[in-house]
């Protein structure tokens, strides 16, 4: 089993970003994706910079993948997509499913990203057809739904791709047109003055009764619980899961990238407070074990 560093999710000042991709070519990592998958405002980095950043890493042998928005809305963010996936040196991750078909005209294979929506084997063999290499589960799906996508593409004598899993991080569960941390500061989302910029972990929302609730993160809603899938290793390798995708934070994250690599030598972590498993289990959002505890708070 692998470990990938996932696209980032915030918006990071330019050298904070740098810094933390120098202090990543240290880290036990196989997989690193990199670029922006939320807002195209977000241009700290160009694709320049990306590219730079992957030689270094590829150079370190680590598998590079240049990761795509996953809500395009102009015309604009469709022309940085063909120059995204039209590289010449790395694999993409389709997040859209445009960039699906740029990468089949290309010729080039992709990383089936989580924002697809897949759901069955059909959609699975087509996707595999254009040049998928690797699939990330939706947030969505857990161990009882890719066992069943196991067992149905048994009985069509079909090979399963490599499957991803997000083991650590908040999840991403939606994406609008509009941009949620801009109306929380009565902006307007073409004025919104990259705000947030000043919230490198997202901007909390909670219910009228005051329980944290979600994080908004630009046009992005994410979990309010951080998923970790540590605890339940085991069952992610009797699964079958080839990479654990851990998103990054900008604080720990060689912590937290020791403890997934102690869980694969044998370790047990335990679960920490304020985590949890998201839909591993396949519960819903905001399950309890009990009237007062929530078991699953997120996503």
């Amino acid at each position: 089993m692998r470990i990938a560093l996932g696209p980032p999710q915030y918006f990071w000042p330019r050298e904070r970003m740098l810094a933390f991709y120098r202090e990543a070519l240290t880290w036990p990592l196989d997989v690193v994706y990199l670029g922006e998958t939320v807002c195209s405002k977000r241009r700290e980095l160009r694709l320049a910079d990306w590219l730079q950043i992957g030689d270094e890493f590829a150079r370190a042998g680590v598998e590079v993948v240049l990761s795509s928005l996953a809500l395009l809305e102009a015309e604009s963010e469709l022309a940085q997509l063909r120059r995204l996936v039209g590289n010449g040196r790395f694999i993409i991750e389709a997040n859209d499913i445009s960039a699906v078909q740029l990468a089949r005209e290309l010729g080039v294979p992709f990383v089936g990203g989580p924002s697809l929506n897949i759901y069955n084997v059909g959609s699975v063999r087509m996707l595999v057809d254009d040049g998928m290499r690797r699939l990330v589960l939706g947030v969505e799906l857990g161990r009882d739904w890719l066992g069943e996508l196991r067992e149905a593409a048994a009985a069509e004598g079909f090979a399963l791709p490599p499957i991803e899993a997000i083991a650590w991080g908040r999840l991403p569960l939606a994406w609008s047109a509009r941009c949620f941390t801009a109306r929380a500061l009565n902006l307007g989302k073409d004025d919104c003055g990259f705000r947030c910029i000043d919230y490198p972990d997202g901007l909390k929302l909670a219910t009228r009764e005051g329980q944290d609730f979600l994080m908004i993160n630009g046009i992005q809603v994410q979990s309010f619980e951080v998923c970790d899938l540590a605890p339940v290793i085991s069952e992610l390798l009797d699964a079958g899961i080839d990479t654990l995708r851990l998103y990054p934070q900008q604080h720990d994250m060689p912590r937290v990238i020791g403890r997934f690599r102690q869980a694969l030598e044998g370790a047990s972590p335990t679960p920490l407070p304020g985590h949890g498993i998201g839909y591993w289990h396949a519960r819903g959002p905001m399950a309890s074990a009990g009237a007062e505890t929530p078991a699953i708070r997120g996503p």
